[in-house]
């Protein structure tokens, strides 16, 4: 209530201009959890989809839906005020901190299994098996859950602690901590990205290359089929639109002289974030033809009939 001096001052927005940043705030959020809805639908339940790269892909739409399904808390504080008490806020900040820990890890494994399909075609499928890339994936997010947990264990455990007034949902970081965290969560894993794409591009212009002279390859690291060439391909555009979307968030963070960050405060920069979860689906759609292929199966309900998982998707 206004009349109360120690609750957040909610803020004052034109009727129309608030009926439209939340229809299309809302808009993003279902459209997020309905196409990522599919992708799991799709991988989960055809098995010619069950390769090693994508059940990757399917560890990432799983992080993408519960981004674009945690969205409604963050449209639910964009007039300032939290109305769901001091644990859901510490809960919601650390269970969204661990679906971006995984979804960035799952990001790094993409580009591993790229790196190895490009660099060592003859090993990968020794190398890369579906029940390995399921190990990495679990202690993905086991890494990232109890990571996150231990970053924000103070928050959890003396909820509202940092808040100023009542009403409000903040974390606080320590500098130290903070400039840990960035190192973790964003320097390493992009570097780690942005290297093994630089060697998987080279790979590709020596092939190029090779092939344009009509020199016979017989150097094992450059034998690499079109499929997983063009798999690389459609993958680096996924990681390309990744890294657009996540580092200006980052550079913030890092320039931010603040280290309570106000969860509240819509930024462009943070809506840039959770909007990267709404696009891999529609990338997918673009450029992957068994996803398209698996949404007609899906909406003509031919995936009720018996057998439909052994539909040949490819």
């Amino acid at each position: 209530p206004q009349l109360i001096n120690t609750s957040c001052r909610k803020l004052i927005r034109p009727h129309l201009e608030a009926t439209l940043i939340y229809i299309l705030l809302s808009s993003i959020s279902l459209l997020t959890v309905a196409l990522n809805l599919l992708v799991i639908i799709s991988i989960s339940h055809f098995k010619q989809l069950h390769t090693p790269t994508n059940l990757l892909l399917l560890s990432l739409a799983v992080s993408d839906f519960f981004v674009g399904l945690f969205m409604i808390f963050r449209i639910m504080i964009i007039d300032g005020c939290w109305l769901l008490g001091d644990l859901m806020c510490s809960l919601w900040l650390i269970i969204s901190s661990i679906i971006i820990g995984s979804s960035i890890g799952t990001m790094v494994l993409i580009s591993v299994d790229r790196y190895v399909a490009i660099c060592y075609p003859l090993h990968y499928f020794t190398k890369i098996q579906p029940k390995s890339i399921q190990v990495c994936v679990c202690l993905c997010w086991m890494f990232a859950a109890l990571y996150n947990s231990l970053l924000l264990k103070n928050n959890l455990q003396q909820p509202g602690r940092y808040n100023s007034c009542i009403g409000e949902c903040v974390v606080d970081i320590d500098y130290i901590v903070n400039l840990l965290d960035l190192i973790v969560s964003f320097l390493f894993p992009i570097t780690v990205i942005i290297i093994l794409y630089i060697r998987i591009f080279g790979v590709a212009v020596y092939q190029a290359r090779a092939m344009r002279s009509h020199i016979a390859v017989v150097t094992t690291k450059v034998i690499v089929k079109k499929s997983e060439m063009k798999a690389a391909r459609n993958l680096g555009v996924v990681v390309v639109v990744f890294l657009i979307c996540v580092c200006p968030y980052f550079c913030f963070t890092l320039t931010s002289q603040n280290n309570v960050y106000t969860t509240s405060s819509v930024t462009i920069v943070i809506w840039l974030f959770y909007f990267n979860s709404c696009l891999n689906p529609l990338i997918y759609a673009i450029l992957y033809p068994w996803f398209r292929k698996s949404i007609k199966v899906i909406f003509t309900l031919e995936i009720l009939k018996p057998g439909s998982c052994r539909t040949n998707m490819l």
